[in-house]
């Protein structure tokens, strides 16, 4: 089914900008993002990617969309229930924990955490890279030029809007589906202000 999807992905010009072999093996033990997340196509268009480079991601998302028929497409792809209303679901710590017993897991996020527009990243990401000891990946889905792929890869420094910073930097180029879904220069502004 992966390699299907691949194939179908492709035969509407969209391109793979993939990693280098050393890239691409960090990649194995990561958080990833992905954005600009503003339409439902980035989710098909971002698996079909880390499907490509061959990783075992998996990914969070809301538990509301755990119904028949999506359910066992969602499990085949990776997708882990979350219940984004609950406050204390334990997010971060399931994640760490998954981490410390699995040596080949890229941990996908959206964070945005809405395909509407936001004025800052939530920070779960983040705090799970940290306490985890994994880089975050940054990845992009350029509606513009048809590409997508992996950006540069962060070590995070545990100071969040340093690293906001550079990462928002990365994104500046990369243009949305939806563009009203999507504002880089006030995400931006928000972790500029001091």
């Amino acid at each position: 089914m992966k390699k299907l999807w691949v194939a179908i992905v492709k035969l509407f010009g969209w391109k793979y900008d993939l990693p280098d072999e050393d890239k691409l093996r960090r990649l194995h033990h990561c958080v990833l993002i992905e954005a600009p997340h503003t339409s439902i196509y980035d989710f098909l268009l971002g698996a079909s990617c880390v499907w490509h480079m061959g990783l075992s991601g998996r990914f969070f998302i809301k538990k509301e969309f755990f119904v028949f028929p999506l359910r066992h497409f969602l499990k085949r792809s990776g997708a882990l229930p979350i219940d984004r209303g609950n406050r204390s679901n334990h997010m971060v710590d399931k994640a760490v924990e998954a981490f410390s017993k699995n040596d080949d897991l890229t941990i996908i996020i959206t964070p945005e955490g809405t395909r509407k527009k936001v004025k800052r990243f939530k920070r779960g990401f983040y705090e799970i890279a940290v306490q985890a000891k994994v880089p975050v990946a940054v990845t992009y889905i350029n509606y513009k030029t048809r590409h997508m792929g992996v950006g540069p890869l962060i070590d995070v420094s545990g100071d969040f809007d340093a690293d906001m910073r550079r990462i928002l930097d990365f994104y500046s180029d990369v243009a949305p589906r939806n563009k009203e879904g999507w504002d880089i220069d006030l995400l931006k502004s928000t972790y500029n202000a001091k």
